[in-house]
């Protein structure tokens, strides 16, 4: 049975269930007319996985109001009655009007934001640029231009999350094991020990030497927003603002998400989405699969064949016996003549080497046999099998692009009484950049961070990137369609609902992108 989740957006490799079933799209809509999209944000990413600006950043002239929480709820009309249509996160902003819409169930007021729907001024949103949540946020924005939105890692060793840059004397009370234990982490190698992938922590660049800046307890420069106490959190779960300097303990299982990581008397430490600090010598950094998938026609062409097994071999055809003729590359895209033939029972595919493959070892991708009257009309859409463990993504009636996924673990088993993924006809009704998947299922309780490019098509089942395998190409989820990240940025980039500018999510049923799962 699935777990049932923590309360914000809640997925996962253990379980794909929605709590908040008031932005679920009701099934008997799933498959009505694609609306004409909201405009969409001026960074995009293209199926080839460039980063592209449609139009400069506008300066930030004239009124505006900031979000400052993890959600800043947009309504479509000035009344907190009103329908959502979506969500900024802290840091995030909008123009706006000097004067108030409306202040039903908002005494601070009801302010327009671009392109549609109004933010409430108030605990989750202001009109002060210098807001000490927003000032801490505002120049972190998620990252479109890579494949993770956010820095990552998840837990290694337990021990205490801050809720500020600690002193010597705090980090003395809560780590007095610190000096031992550091240098143990520095000592030690593979991937439980300091030189493994720092990288990380940087976004990517080089990293100072750990040993070294430890060694000479070198330090970075101090964002002011950290600077002078307590750092300003942002609610997440259950947390509550504290005067000490331990907000918590970490538990196994976790997996962090960080705007921005600094030295501090040469310690690494990550500044989290939610403004806690935690050490990141007690993380494993999450680098994320490399593995992306192809664009039909520029790529390749079909028909091709994802090699979706390790150790999977081709075979040569000579004088009717069939031959080993070496190895095939893991998650290699294989271009096939279109032939295919029955060898010793099995299905194989010949290559344009004159080479086979096992139907075992490689998802042949063909275009649609029958097109579905939303490709005839126009409508971009994505063909998930669960049985191939692909996905391909239409554009009207042309494929444009073919990746392998993870759909769940049970594969074709009832979606009701296992971890299977559901089959049917949906749209996508909801979106997130990020969001966080948390389950407290005895035994198998786990909470990821800010998981990337969540896009839900039916109750809680969704597609999204997944940072902590890569194993696509076979089934591996409790339910929802795991990505490699950087298929899921590209993909969350191609479907609708566009998610504005500036927006960390977007609720729009019956709007959305046709999400068609079958065998």
């Amino acid at each position: 049975m699935r777990a049932r989740l923590a309360w914000l957006i809640s997925l996962a490799a253990l379980a794909c269930r929605r709590e908040d079933a008031a932005e679920a799209a009701p099934a008997a809509v799933r498959v009505a007319p694609q609306a004409a999209p909201v405009s969409a944000s001026a960074e995009t990413v293209g199926l080839d996985g460039q980063f592209r600006r449609a139009s400069p950043p506008r300066p930030e002239a004239g009124p505006r109001i900031y979000a400052r929480a993890l959600r800043a709820w947009v309504h479509a009309k000035p009344s907190s009655t009103a329908p959502r249509l979506g969500y900024l996160r802290a840091g995030a902003s909008s123009p706006t009007t000097d004067k108030a819409a409306g202040f039903d169930g908002c005494p601070g007021g009801w302010f327009p934001i671009e392109p549609e729907g109004f933010l409430c001024a108030g605990p989750t949103a202001t009109r002060d640029a210098n807001d000490a949540v927003v000032r801490a946020t505002r120049d972190y924005p998620p990252a479109f231009d890579r494949k993770l939105p956010y820095i990552y890692g998840t837990v290694r060793r337990p021990g205490p999350v801050y809720s500020h840059l600690p002193s010597a004397e705090e980090l003395a009370r809560a780590e007095p094991d610190l000096e031992k234990r550091m240098q143990a982490w520095l000592d030690a190698g593979g991937e439980i020990g300091a030189s493994y992938a720092q990288h990380v922590w940087l976004g990517g660049s080089a990293a100072p030497d750990p040993r070294r800046a430890w060694t000479e307890r070198a330090s970075d420069e101090i964002p002011a927003a950290l600077k002078g106490g307590l750092t300003p959190q942002i609610r997440l779960l259950d947390t509550e603002l504290t005067q000490g300097a331990v907000l918590e303990q970490m538990r196994p299982r976790v997996g962090y998400s960080f705007l921005y990581t600094l030295l501090r008397e040469g310690r690494r430490y990550g500044v989290a989405t939610d403004l806690s600090i935690v050490p990141t010598d007690r993380l494993r950094p999450i680098q994320g699969s490399d593995f992306h998938g192809v664009e039909i026609g520029k790529d390749i062409t079909l028909p091709f064949a994802f090699v979706r097994r390790e150790g999977a071999k081709l075979y040569r055809y000579e004088n009717k016996k069939l031959s080993e003729a070496g190895p095939a590359a893991y998650r290699a895209a294989v271009k096939l003549t279109g032939k295919q033939q029955f060898f010793r029972g099995r299905l194989h595919y010949e290559t344009q080497d004159g080479l086979w493959i096992s139907d075992r070892d490689g998802s042949r991708i063909d275009p649609a046999k029958k097109m579905p009257g939303w490709g005839k009309a126009g409508e971009r859409w994505l063909d998930v099998n669960i049985t191939k463990q692909t996905l391909v993504a239409y554009d009207g009636e042309k494929p444009v692009f073919a990746t392998l996924v993870s759909t769940g673990e049970a594969g074709l088993d009832d979606h009701e009484k296992s971890t299977a993924t559901k089959r049917g006809i949906f749209r996508i009704h909801t979106k997130h950049v990020s969001a966080t998947m948390a389950s407290d299922e005895v035994g198998e309780e786990f909470e990821l961070r800010d998981v990337p490019y969540v896009q839900y098509f039916e109750e809680g089942y969704a597609l999204h990137g997944a940072y902590w395998h890569d194993r696509f190409g076979t089934p591996k989820s409790h339910g929802c369609i795991n990505l490699s990240p950087e298929d899921a940025r590209r993909l969350f980039f191609f479907t609708q609902p566009a998610v504005p500018e500036g927006w960390h999510g977007v609720l729009k049923p019956l709007t959305g992108t046709v999400v068609f799962v079958h065998q």
